[in-house]
Protein backbone atom coordinates (compact mmCIF):
# COMPACT_ATOMS: atom_id res chain seq x y z
CA UNK A 1 0.00 0.00 0.00
CA UNK A 2 2.95 2.72 0.62
CA UNK A 3 3.90 1.97 -2.97
CA UNK A 4 0.42 1.96 -4.46
CA UNK A 5 0.26 5.53 -2.35
CA UNK A 6 3.18 6.51 -3.44
CA UNK A 7 2.68 5.90 -7.45
CA UNK A 8 -1.27 7.51 -7.12
CA UNK A 9 1.14 10.95 -5.70
CA UNK A 10 2.00 10.59 -9.29
CA UNK A 11 5.91 10.87 -8.26
CA UNK A 12 7.21 7.67 -9.82
CA UNK A 13 5.89 9.66 -12.96
CA UNK A 14 7.88 13.04 -12.00
CA UNK A 15 10.93 10.97 -10.89
CA UNK A 16 10.97 9.48 -14.38
CA UNK A 17 10.83 12.87 -15.98
CA UNK A 18 13.90 13.99 -13.66
CA UNK A 19 15.98 11.30 -14.55
CA UNK A 20 16.40 11.46 -18.64
CA UNK A 21 19.68 12.48 -18.49
CA UNK A 22 20.88 9.78 -15.99
CA UNK A 23 20.98 6.28 -17.14
CA UNK A 24 21.16 4.50 -14.01
CA UNK A 25 18.88 6.37 -12.59
CA UNK A 26 16.35 5.75 -15.07
CA UNK A 27 17.01 2.11 -15.18
CA UNK A 28 16.10 1.98 -11.35
CA UNK A 29 13.02 4.05 -11.88
CA UNK A 30 11.56 2.04 -14.96
CA UNK A 31 11.12 -0.78 -12.27
CA UNK A 32 8.66 1.35 -10.97
CA UNK A 33 6.26 1.53 -14.12
CA UNK A 34 4.35 -1.81 -15.40
CA UNK A 35 6.93 -3.68 -17.90
CA UNK A 36 4.56 -3.22 -21.25
CA UNK A 37 4.60 -6.84 -22.41
CA UNK A 38 7.01 -9.59 -22.15
CA UNK A 39 9.19 -9.37 -19.28
CA UNK A 40 8.96 -8.93 -15.57
CA UNK A 41 9.73 -5.64 -13.46
CA UNK A 42 9.61 -5.02 -9.71
CA UNK A 43 6.40 -3.08 -10.15
CA UNK A 44 4.68 -6.30 -11.90
CA UNK A 45 4.93 -8.22 -8.61
CA UNK A 46 2.66 -5.22 -6.78
CA UNK A 47 -1.06 -6.49 -7.80
CA UNK A 48 0.22 -10.02 -7.33
CA UNK A 49 1.58 -9.14 -3.90
CA UNK A 50 -1.75 -7.60 -3.26
CA UNK A 51 -3.74 -10.55 -3.93
CA UNK A 52 -1.37 -12.81 -2.28
CA UNK A 53 -2.13 -11.06 1.37
CA UNK A 54 -5.56 -10.81 0.42
CA UNK A 55 -5.66 -14.76 0.53
CA UNK A 56 -3.62 -14.93 3.49
CA UNK A 57 -6.12 -12.27 5.62
CA UNK A 58 -8.99 -14.41 3.90
CA UNK A 59 -7.69 -17.61 5.86
CA UNK A 60 -7.32 -16.18 9.23
CA UNK A 61 -10.52 -14.43 8.89
CA UNK A 62 -12.70 -17.50 7.55
CA UNK A 63 -10.58 -19.20 10.09
CA UNK A 64 -11.96 -17.12 13.04
CA UNK A 65 -15.79 -17.35 11.39
CA UNK A 66 -15.68 -21.45 11.51
CA UNK A 67 -14.75 -21.32 15.15
CA UNK A 68 -17.11 -19.02 16.07
CA UNK A 69 -19.82 -21.47 14.57
CA UNK A 70 -20.88 -19.49 11.77
CA UNK A 71 -22.35 -21.65 9.43
CA UNK A 72 -21.20 -21.61 5.68
CA UNK A 73 -24.42 -20.05 3.82
CA UNK A 74 -23.89 -17.11 6.13
CA UNK A 75 -19.74 -17.12 5.04
CA UNK A 76 -21.00 -17.46 1.47
CA UNK A 77 -23.20 -14.53 1.56
CA UNK A 78 -21.24 -12.33 2.93
CA UNK A 79 -18.30 -13.41 0.74
CA UNK A 80 -20.57 -12.80 -2.40
CA UNK A 81 -21.18 -9.02 -0.56
CA UNK A 82 -17.83 -8.23 -0.56
CA UNK A 83 -17.10 -9.33 -3.98
CA UNK A 84 -19.92 -7.51 -5.29
CA UNK A 85 -18.32 -4.23 -3.51
CA UNK A 86 -14.76 -5.08 -4.83
CA UNK A 87 -16.72 -5.17 -8.51
CA UNK A 88 -18.14 -1.96 -7.61
CA UNK A 89 -15.41 0.26 -6.64
CA UNK A 90 -13.10 -1.67 -9.28
CA UNK A 91 -15.31 -0.26 -11.82
CA UNK A 92 -16.07 2.74 -10.37
CA UNK A 93 -12.39 4.01 -9.85
CA UNK A 94 -11.33 3.30 -13.59
CA UNK A 95 -14.16 5.78 -14.54
CA UNK A 96 -12.35 7.91 -17.06
CA UNK A 97 -15.03 8.74 -19.92
CA UNK A 98 -18.48 10.40 -19.53
CA UNK A 99 -19.77 7.11 -21.54
CA UNK A 100 -18.23 5.14 -19.01
CA UNK A 101 -21.72 3.22 -18.33
CA UNK A 102 -21.41 1.35 -21.72
CA UNK A 103 -20.07 -1.77 -21.99
CA UNK A 104 -17.23 -0.77 -24.51
CA UNK A 105 -16.13 2.19 -22.48
CA UNK A 106 -15.77 -0.18 -19.00
CA UNK A 107 -11.96 -1.03 -17.61
CA UNK A 108 -12.70 -4.15 -16.04
CA UNK A 109 -9.21 -4.61 -15.18
CA UNK A 110 -8.62 -3.06 -12.03
CA UNK A 111 -7.17 -4.89 -8.95
CA UNK A 112 -10.29 -4.84 -7.15
CA UNK A 113 -12.11 -5.67 -10.22
CA UNK A 114 -10.25 -9.12 -10.51
CA UNK A 115 -10.34 -9.88 -6.46
CA UNK A 116 -13.42 -9.70 -6.34
CA UNK A 117 -13.97 -12.92 -8.51
CA UNK A 118 -10.28 -14.31 -7.04
CA UNK A 119 -11.81 -13.83 -3.84
CA UNK A 120 -15.26 -15.93 -4.64
CA UNK A 121 -12.72 -19.06 -5.95
CA UNK A 122 -10.75 -19.15 -2.81
CA UNK A 123 -13.34 -18.85 -0.83
CA UNK A 124 -15.01 -22.22 -2.77
CA UNK A 125 -11.40 -23.72 -2.19
CA UNK A 126 -11.34 -22.74 1.54
CA UNK A 127 -12.68 -26.11 3.07
CA UNK A 128 -10.41 -28.36 0.91
CA UNK A 129 -7.17 -30.14 2.11
CA UNK A 130 -4.05 -28.25 0.86
CA UNK A 131 -3.27 -30.98 -1.59
CA UNK A 132 -6.43 -30.39 -3.26
CA UNK A 133 -6.23 -26.39 -3.07
CA UNK A 134 -2.33 -26.97 -4.56
CA UNK A 135 -4.37 -29.09 -7.74
CA UNK A 136 -6.99 -26.21 -8.44
CA UNK A 137 -4.22 -23.87 -8.92
CA UNK A 138 -2.22 -25.91 -11.07
CA UNK A 139 -5.30 -26.56 -12.68
CA UNK A 140 -6.10 -23.01 -13.06
CA UNK A 141 -2.53 -22.83 -14.88
CA UNK A 142 -2.90 -25.73 -17.19
CA UNK A 143 -6.45 -24.09 -18.51
CA UNK A 144 -5.16 -20.91 -19.16
CA UNK A 145 -2.08 -22.71 -20.85
CA UNK A 146 -4.10 -24.66 -23.01
CA UNK A 147 -6.65 -21.71 -23.66
CA UNK A 148 -4.02 -19.20 -25.21
CA UNK A 149 -2.07 -21.98 -26.90
CA UNK A 150 -4.95 -23.78 -28.77
CA UNK A 151 -7.47 -21.14 -29.27
CA UNK A 152 -8.80 -20.98 -32.92
CA UNK A 153 -10.79 -18.17 -33.68
CA UNK A 154 -9.28 -16.09 -36.72
CA UNK A 155 -8.24 -12.90 -35.34
CA UNK A 156 -7.60 -14.36 -31.54
CA UNK A 157 -5.09 -17.29 -32.15
CA UNK A 158 -2.11 -15.88 -31.42
CA UNK A 159 -1.52 -16.70 -27.98
CA UNK A 160 1.05 -14.24 -26.98
CA UNK A 161 0.15 -11.75 -29.10
CA UNK A 162 -0.98 -7.96 -28.50
CA UNK A 163 -4.71 -7.67 -28.90
CA UNK A 164 -4.67 -10.98 -30.73
CA UNK A 165 -5.02 -13.71 -27.81
CA UNK A 166 -7.95 -15.54 -25.95
CA UNK A 167 -8.21 -13.09 -23.58
CA UNK A 168 -8.92 -10.09 -25.89
CA UNK A 169 -11.63 -12.57 -27.89
CA UNK A 170 -13.46 -12.64 -24.33
CA UNK A 171 -13.05 -8.50 -23.89
CA UNK A 172 -14.52 -8.48 -27.58
CA UNK A 173 -17.16 -11.15 -26.85
CA UNK A 174 -18.69 -9.61 -23.08
CA UNK A 175 -17.94 -5.85 -23.64
CA UNK A 176 -17.03 -5.14 -27.51
CA UNK A 177 -13.95 -4.43 -26.67
CA UNK A 178 -10.53 -5.19 -28.86
CA UNK A 179 -6.96 -4.30 -28.99
CA UNK A 180 -6.48 -4.38 -24.80
CA UNK A 181 -3.28 -5.31 -23.98
CA UNK A 182 -4.50 -6.05 -20.69
CA UNK A 183 -7.55 -8.65 -20.76
CA UNK A 184 -11.17 -9.51 -17.86
CA UNK A 185 -10.22 -12.68 -18.01
CA UNK A 186 -7.01 -12.02 -15.83
CA UNK A 187 -9.01 -13.47 -12.74
CA UNK A 188 -8.54 -16.90 -13.83
CA UNK A 189 -5.33 -17.51 -13.91
CA UNK A 190 -4.55 -14.80 -10.86
CA UNK A 191 -6.97 -16.34 -8.68
CA UNK A 192 -3.93 -18.91 -8.12
CA UNK A 193 -2.45 -16.12 -6.11
CA UNK A 194 -5.61 -15.38 -3.32
CA UNK A 195 -5.48 -19.61 -3.11
CA UNK A 196 -1.61 -19.39 -3.01
CA UNK A 197 -2.37 -16.57 -0.08
CA UNK A 198 -5.17 -19.26 1.60
CA UNK A 199 -2.52 -21.95 1.71
CA UNK A 200 0.21 -19.85 3.20
CA UNK A 201 -2.63 -18.25 5.58
CA UNK A 202 -3.37 -21.57 6.99
CA UNK A 203 0.29 -23.04 7.00
CA UNK A 204 1.20 -20.30 9.38
CA UNK A 205 -1.79 -21.03 11.78
CA UNK A 206 -0.80 -25.10 11.75
CA UNK A 207 2.69 -24.68 11.63
CA UNK A 208 5.51 -22.69 13.93
CA UNK A 209 8.57 -22.95 11.56
CA UNK A 210 7.02 -21.75 8.07
CA UNK A 211 9.73 -20.12 7.11
CA UNK A 212 11.73 -22.94 5.49
CA UNK A 213 8.89 -24.31 3.64
CA UNK A 214 8.03 -20.79 2.25
CA UNK A 215 11.89 -20.37 0.83
CA UNK A 216 11.67 -23.67 -0.75
CA UNK A 217 8.43 -23.34 -2.61
CA UNK A 218 9.30 -19.82 -3.21
CA UNK A 219 12.69 -20.43 -4.91
CA UNK A 220 11.15 -23.71 -6.54
CA UNK A 221 8.38 -21.37 -8.48
CA UNK A 222 11.29 -18.47 -9.52
CA UNK A 223 12.79 -21.17 -11.10
CA UNK A 224 10.05 -22.64 -12.99
CA UNK A 225 8.75 -19.40 -13.98
CA UNK A 226 11.57 -18.11 -15.80
CA UNK A 227 12.83 -21.15 -16.79
CA UNK A 228 9.37 -21.18 -18.86
CA UNK A 229 10.03 -18.06 -20.22
CA UNK A 230 13.96 -18.62 -20.80
CA UNK A 231 13.66 -22.21 -22.59
CA UNK A 232 10.73 -20.81 -24.91
CA UNK A 233 7.56 -22.86 -23.02
CA UNK A 234 5.75 -19.59 -22.14
CA UNK A 235 6.61 -16.09 -21.78
CA UNK A 236 6.60 -14.40 -18.86
CA UNK A 237 3.73 -11.45 -19.82
CA UNK A 238 1.61 -9.93 -16.76
CA UNK A 239 -1.05 -8.17 -19.13
CA UNK A 240 -2.42 -12.02 -20.22
CA UNK A 241 -0.71 -13.30 -16.43
CA UNK A 242 0.74 -16.38 -18.43
CA UNK A 243 1.29 -19.44 -15.99
CA UNK A 244 4.75 -18.67 -15.91
CA UNK A 245 4.00 -14.85 -14.65
CA UNK A 246 2.00 -16.19 -12.26
CA UNK A 247 4.52 -18.79 -11.20
CA UNK A 248 7.74 -16.21 -11.37
CA UNK A 249 5.66 -13.75 -9.64
CA UNK A 250 4.17 -15.65 -6.95
CA UNK A 251 7.48 -17.03 -6.16
CA UNK A 252 8.76 -13.46 -5.41
CA UNK A 253 5.30 -13.02 -2.76
CA UNK A 254 6.60 -16.31 -1.07
CA UNK A 255 10.10 -14.98 -0.41
CA UNK A 256 8.85 -11.28 0.22
CA UNK A 257 6.63 -12.39 3.03
CA UNK A 258 9.11 -15.26 4.38
CA UNK A 259 11.58 -12.13 4.90
CA UNK A 260 9.04 -10.01 6.66
CA UNK A 261 7.68 -12.92 8.69
CA UNK A 262 11.49 -13.82 10.02
CA UNK A 263 12.63 -9.53 10.70
CA UNK A 264 9.15 -9.05 12.50
CA UNK A 265 7.99 -12.35 13.99
CA UNK A 266 11.51 -14.42 14.28
CA UNK A 267 13.62 -11.57 15.00
CA UNK A 268 11.14 -9.67 16.77
CA UNK A 269 11.68 -6.17 14.67
CA UNK A 270 8.27 -5.03 15.80
CA UNK A 271 9.37 -1.21 16.82
CA UNK A 272 9.11 1.30 14.46
CA UNK A 273 5.99 -0.17 12.20
CA UNK A 274 3.40 2.39 12.74
CA UNK A 275 4.45 4.34 9.98
CA UNK A 276 3.36 1.76 7.87
CA UNK A 277 0.63 -0.35 9.60
CA UNK A 278 -1.00 3.08 9.42
CA UNK A 279 -1.32 2.04 5.74
CA UNK A 280 -1.89 -1.36 6.12
CA UNK A 281 -4.91 -1.45 8.06
CA UNK A 282 -6.96 0.91 5.89
CA UNK A 283 -5.99 -0.64 2.70
CA UNK A 284 -9.24 0.25 0.97
CA UNK A 285 -9.66 3.08 1.72
CA UNK A 286 -5.92 3.91 1.19
CA UNK A 287 -6.69 2.56 -2.25
CA UNK A 288 -9.63 4.32 -3.33
CA UNK A 289 -8.88 7.89 -1.70
CA UNK A 290 -5.23 7.92 -2.61
CA UNK A 291 -6.73 6.95 -6.46
CA UNK A 292 -9.41 8.70 -7.00
CA UNK A 293 -9.47 11.68 -4.91
CA UNK A 294 -5.86 12.24 -4.97
CA UNK A 295 -4.80 11.77 -8.17
CA UNK A 296 -8.14 13.17 -9.95
CA UNK A 297 -7.94 16.77 -7.65
CA UNK A 298 -5.76 16.69 -4.76
CA UNK A 299 -2.35 16.05 -6.49
CA UNK A 300 -3.28 19.41 -9.26
CA UNK A 301 -4.68 21.32 -6.42
CA UNK A 302 -1.46 20.70 -4.38
CA UNK A 303 0.95 21.80 -6.83
CA UNK A 304 -0.65 25.11 -7.68
CA UNK A 305 -1.00 25.71 -4.18
CA UNK A 306 3.22 25.29 -3.72
CA UNK A 307 3.84 26.20 -6.98
CA UNK A 308 4.36 29.65 -5.97
CA UNK A 309 6.42 29.05 -2.68
CA UNK A 310 8.13 26.44 -3.93
CA UNK A 311 9.65 28.72 -6.76
CA UNK A 312 10.91 31.40 -4.27
CA UNK A 313 13.94 29.18 -3.16
CA UNK A 314 14.30 29.01 -7.07
CA UNK A 315 13.85 25.40 -7.68
CA UNK A 316 13.22 24.08 -11.02
CA UNK A 317 9.68 22.72 -12.42
CA UNK A 318 10.51 19.11 -11.57
CA UNK A 319 12.10 19.26 -8.49
CA UNK A 320 8.64 20.85 -7.22
CA UNK A 321 6.51 18.24 -8.39
CA UNK A 322 8.34 15.98 -6.82
CA UNK A 323 8.01 17.96 -3.52
CA UNK A 324 4.70 18.40 -3.93
CA UNK A 325 4.02 14.74 -4.80
CA UNK A 326 6.01 14.29 -1.21
CA UNK A 327 3.41 16.88 0.18
CA UNK A 328 0.08 14.76 -1.03
CA UNK A 329 1.38 11.32 0.46
CA UNK A 330 2.52 13.47 3.64
CA UNK A 331 -0.96 14.78 3.96
CA UNK A 332 -2.99 11.64 2.88
CA UNK A 333 -0.92 9.44 5.39
CA UNK A 334 -1.82 11.76 8.24
CA UNK A 335 -5.53 10.93 7.24
CA UNK A 336 -4.95 7.77 7.67
CA UNK A 337 -2.78 8.18 10.91
CA UNK A 338 -6.37 10.32 12.24
CA UNK A 339 -8.54 7.26 11.11
CA UNK A 340 -6.09 4.69 13.01
CA UNK A 341 -5.82 6.66 15.99
CA UNK A 342 -9.71 7.16 16.17
CA UNK A 343 -9.69 3.27 14.98
CA UNK A 344 -11.97 4.00 11.92
CA UNK A 345 -11.72 0.86 9.34
CA UNK A 346 -13.29 0.92 6.26
CA UNK A 347 -14.10 -2.82 4.88
CA UNK A 348 -16.19 -4.15 2.33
Amino acid sequence: MFLLALEACELYSHIYEATESHAFGRKIITQFFHNRWEGLHFWDIVQPAFMFMAGIAMAYSLTKQIEKGIPWNARFVKIMKRSGWLLFWGLFKRIHSSDWLFLGALDVTDILTQLAFTNLIAFLLFNFKLRYQFIACISMLLVTELLYRFWNIPGFNNGYVPGENFGNWVDWLIFGQKGNSYVFINWLPTAVHTVAGVMVGKYFLHYKKPINGLLIAGVSLLIVGYGMDLIGITPIIKPIATSSFVMASLGYCLLIVAALYWWIDVRMHRKRLLFFQVLGMNSIFIYLFFDIVGRNWLNGYTFMVLHPLFAVFGLNELTILILSSLCVFTLEWFICFFLYKKKIFFKV
